[in-house]
This record gives structure tokens, C-alpha cells and sequence, in this order.
């Protein structure tokens, strides 16, 4: 018995909800594209694809403006209702950096000292979480450079990761006015255990990505840079494991002269991202050939528990964050922001400690004492 006399419209419907006016190639901006889907000997599978969204600021460390937040959502979104799409990839332009969070002249230059605005900055902030995890499509982070403060976050944001052996990784929060409420706070305890996690949360350290891998926090990590035609590991990172003393020592950072001369060998050789969109490839391939019903019911599983932590706390943090737009984080990111200027990044924090303990009033006398001055000039 057939169904054929049953009335059924077949032309597919249209589930987006924006159409491409938040993607450019211009930055700062979101790229939206599709690349296709390919099994381990590189064909290419037809009808198949993987929607990257890709930040695109180089110049600034890809920060996100506000139009790139919204861009962000929009590409999420796009991913989840775009029927070829397998996963979705999110990644940056350039080998310098995935992201490193708000853009901080925006912050400092309009934002700060505005709660209000900064508010609403946040619902932007928290729909480009919420995009991220609520993605009907697996979503894998692919790290081309530093991840940090609320590229950290929205990175881990993403199911899975796998990174360039040059990546580095942290917060920076509470060294620049803010705390790393927009995921890390969140995220960071399901990640790693409870003092990796409060220790990365809040010293403002950069961990490599060999650390990350060895405490939990991401997939897979490849070597990026070649010598020729080898790919050489990156050589400022310690890959012993143990010392003489039994000290675990993998994947921290070489110290002195070691570290210049590594540094200078990072330098003097190009970056190749060969193995790691291999690395992506091959994690898109794996989800290829799985039910993709089951597959989104058994991510959406997992998420959930990250989600709940988030879905707890993410509004009382909007509400903070946008307050202290008027206090610490207008001295963090002025400070940030002038550091061209001053040659520093940061206030004196001992003496705003000082005045703090003295009962002393936030007013202007305050910043004037402990944000940086501009250098003197001959």
C-alpha cells in the first residue's frame, strides 16, 4: 500500500531567520561560507558541506565588534537551518589569533562609563552564546591562533576543538576590568578540574595548547609550522613529559634565553594549516556517517549540562557586567586602550588598592591616580 493519495506540499520551506546581510569580507565582519564535505583520500562528496563562520579582524586579534556579534548569531543560525550543512566550523582569518574577545577600543571608546548600552551589548552577547549552543549541528572550534577572554569563551561554547600547537590560551578578565562571565565561569569546571579551573579563570596565565590538551580542555592539537616540507612541532613548548624530579612539565612554556631562540625559529618559518583542517576534515567525516538525528539528540545531551550552568547565571552576569562598565572595567579597558599612548596596559594596581582601602570615592580623582599616563616625549 502506498500513501501517494495523501496531500502533500513538497516545496521546502524556508527556516532562516536572516538572510546574508550580516556576513562581508570586509572587516571588521563575519565570512559565512560553505566548503565541502570530504572522506579520508580528499574526494569531495557532493550535496554534503560544512558551514564555517569565520571571524574576520585580523588587524585587532579578530576581537568582535557588536556588528560581528550579531554576525556570529546570524551564522549559527544559518548553519542550523541550511539542510547540506554536516557540522558547523568556527574559526578566524589569519594565523595570529582566533579570538581575543570585545573588541576593547569599542569598549573603551563607547562603551564604558554607558551601562545601559553595555547592557544591551550583553543580550547581544548572550544570543551569540546561546547560537552556539543551541546550533542544530555539531560545532567544532577550529583554534588558528590565541584563544583568550571571550574568544576562550565563545570557543568553548563549541562541542569540540582542535587547535594549532602555536595557539595559546587564558582569561583576562580580572587583569583588564572585567571577570570571564560570558562562558568561562560556566564552562571552565566542566572542563578541567576545580583549581586548573579556578587558577586559568582568574590569574589572566596563558596555558599552550599541548597544557590544554593534557588537562581536558580540547580535542586534538597538530603542528602548524614547517621547515621545508616537515612539519615541525612548536618548539617554545616543553614536550617531556616528566623532569628528574618528577615534575609533570608538558606543555608548559620554555624560559630565558631557550624561549628567544624558540621564538625566533617560530618566526623565521611559515604557518601551514594542512593537518589541522585535516584534523576538521576528519571529525566532519566521523559525524558524516553517523544517524544525524541520534547524533544532534546525543550532543544536545551533553550540552545541556554546560547549558545549565549558563541558562543559570548568564543574566544576573549581564546585569553586573553592565554595571561595572561604570567602575573597574572603564579603568581596565581605558587603560587597554591608550596603551600606544602610555606604553602601558594596565592600571596601578597597588594604588588603587591603596585608595580603595582608604574608603576613597570611584570618582575622576581616582582614575587620574591609577590610569597610566602618556610617556613623556623629548
Amino acid at each position: 500500500m502506498t500513501l501517494e493519495w495523501l496531500p502533500r506540499d513538497n516545496e521546502l520551506k524556508n527556516h532562516d531567520l536572516w538572510g546574508d546581510e550580516y556576513f562581508s569580507r570586509e572587516p571588521p565582519s563575519i565570512i559565512y561560507e560553505l566548503k565541502p564535505v570530504v572522506d579520508p583520500e580528499g574526494n569531495i562528496i557532493k550535496g554534503l558541506n560544512s558551514a564555517w563562520i569565520i571571524l574576520n579582524n585580523p588587524k585587532q586579534y579578530n576581537s568582535y565588534t557588536t556588528d560581528m556579534v550579531k554576525g556570529v548569531t546570524a551564522g549559527f543560525h544559518k548553519a542550523s537551518m541550511d539542510r547540506s550543512v554536516v557540522a558547523a566550523i568556527f574559526t578566524a582569518v589569519g594565523d595570529k589569533a582566533f579570538c581575543t574577545g570585545g573588541n576593547t577600543k569599542e569598549y573603551a571608546e563607547y562603551y564604558s562609563g554607558r551601562p545601559d548600552e553595555y547592557g544591551k551589548y550583553m543580550d547581544l552577547f548572550n544570543g551569540m552564546v546561546d547560537s552556539i549552543l543551541n546550533c542544530k549541528k555539531p560545532t567544532i572550534c577550529r583554534v588558528n591562533g590565541m584563544r583568550v577572554a571571550g574568544g576562550q569563551e565563545i570557543g568553548m561554547a563549541c562541542d569540540l576543538a582542535a587547535s594549532s600547537d602555536l595557539a595559546v590560551f587564558g582569561q583576562a578578565g580580572p587583569r583588564h576590568g572585567s571577570a570571564p562571565d560570558g562562558g568561562s565561569t560556566d564552562f571552565l569546571p566542566w572542563y578541567l578540574g576545580i583549581e586548573d579551573a579556578m587558577w586559568n579563570c582568574i590569574s589572566c596565565e596563558l596555558w599552550s595548547a599541548y597544557k590544554m590538551k593534557r588537562v581536558g580542555l580540547i580535542s586534538r592539537v597538530v603542528p602548524v609550522l614547517k621547515q621545508g616540507k616537515k612539519f615541525v612541532r612548536n618548539p617554545i613548548i616543553i614536550t617531556d613529559k616528566y623532569l628528574d624530579n618528577g615534575e609533570i612539565v608538558y606543555g608548559e612554556f620554555l624560559k630565558g634565553e631557550e624561549f628567544k631562540k624558540a621564538r625566533e625559529f617560530v618566526k623565521s618559518n611559515p604557518v601551514d594549516f594542512e593537518l589541522l583542517d585535516k584534523a576538521v576534515d576528519d571529525m566532519v567525516w566521523t559525524y558524516t556517517n553517523l544517524m544525524p538525528g541520534c547524533l544532534i539528540k546525543s550532543i544536545d545531551g551533553i550540552r545541556m549540562k554546560k547549558k545549565f550552568f549558563w541558562d543559570q547565571t548568564k543574566l544576573a552576569n549581564r546585569h553586573w557586567l553592565a554595571a561595572n562598565m561604570s567602575t573597574e572595567a572603564f579603568l581596565g579597558f581605558h587603560a587597554f586602550n591608550s596603551r600606544k599612548v602610555t606604553g602601558e596596559d594596565v592600571i596601578d594596581f597597588v594604588k588603587y588598592r591603596r585608595l580603595l582601602a582608604e574608603g576613597h570615592s570611584f570618582d575622576d580623582e581616582l582614575k587620574e591616580a591609577v590610569l597610566p599616563k602618556p610617556k613623556k616625549t623629548e
